[in-house]
């Protein structure tokens, strides 16, 4: 399975770009979209796939925030 993770845009040079998610920062290319400085970019494979509005890129890390909560649940459960 493959995931695009959304990533805000806190450097551009060119068609590179270093991007953030809570501290880890990235470099990627951005040759496929229109992304400056303060936006939010889906990064799938050191690439910026897609520009997102913040709205929904904070939206889908929240949810993929729930799916760790939810699995860490599961394993506490199985454990003896």
């Amino acid at each position: 399975m493959c995931l695009a993770v959304p990533m805000k845009v806190i450097k551009r040079e060119g068609d590179r770009g270093i991007v953030e998610l809570e501290g880890v920062t990235r470099e990627v290319a951005l040759h496929f979209v229109d992304a400056h400085v303060g936006d939010y970019v889906l990064i799938h494979a050191g690439f910026a796939i897609q520009k997102l509005d913040e709205e929904s890129a904070l939206e889908t890390l929240d949810l993929f925030r729930e799916m760790v909560a939810h699995d860490q649940e599961d394993d506490a459960r199985e454990s003896p």
